[in-house]
Formats: structure tokens, sequence, C-alpha cells
């Protein structure tokens, strides 16, 4: 029925569960219960502290249909996919070039703005890549 009876009292955020309002809710108190018992790391969703733990144990339950290659987290199965799909969701605003990957096009971005973020320690020139 898409009604939303729990809400945040903090920013009137409306949620379907009251769980969902408990998890959200350490968004404002900045609890995280779940902990890593390898590196001690903290997270506010159960979930997460799993899909953390597969940095020390090294799982990779996600594998791609196509070429079998194997990943630790489903968002890197899904932006690794595009290699065979050639899909590229993500679009320049200035000239319409479209990327794989969100982060190619914040890289590509510089070729408009002129931003030049990373300098050389030896020279001190800048650069609108870092290498």
């Amino acid at each position: 029925t898409g009604e939303k009876p729990y809400s945040c009292s903090l920013c009137n955020k409306s949620f379907t569960q009251k769980s969902t309002l408990t998890q959200h809710i350490r968004v404002h108190t900045g609890e995280k219960p779940y902990s890593c018992s390898v590196c001690n790391k903290s997270f506010t969703k159960k979930s997460t502290l799993t899909e953390h733990s597969r940095v020390h144990t090294g799982e990779k339950p996600y594998s791609c249909s196509v070429c079998n290659k194997s990943f630790s987290f489903s968002s890197n199965l899904t932006e690794h996919s595009r290699v065979h799909t050639g899909e590229k969701p993500y679009s320049c605003i200035v000239c319409s070039k479209s990327f794989s990957q969100k982060g190619h096009l914040i890289e590509h971005s510089v070729v408009h703005t002129g931003e030049k973020p990373f300098s050389c320690d030896v020279c001190f020139r800048s650069f609108s890549r870092k290498k």
C-alpha cells in the first residue's frame, strides 16, 4: 500500500518497517554495533559487516555468467558485466560522452573544468590525473 508508519523523530524520514527505522537512526547517533573480529572496523548494518569480512577471507561469491570471473561484491560484478554488454550509463553533462564506470566520468570531467588537483613533489607541476 506504500504506507510508511515509522517516522524518524530527528529528520521525519518515514519507513515501512520498524527495523529499518532502527537502522536509520544510527545515521544520527553514529552507533555502529557490528564489529569485525579481524580488524575491529565497525558498521551500522550486519549485512555491511558480512560484505566487509570478504576483504579478509577472500570469498568471491559473485561470478560473471559470461567469463566466470568472480567478485567479492555484487556491485563489482555489475560494473564488470558492462565489459560484455557495452553499457555506459554515466554521461557527461557537458559533451554527452558516456562511460561504463562513474569514476571514469569523474576523471573525464576535468577536461572541461581544467582542474589539476594532483601535483608532483619533485617538479611541483600540477596534473589532472594521478600517475
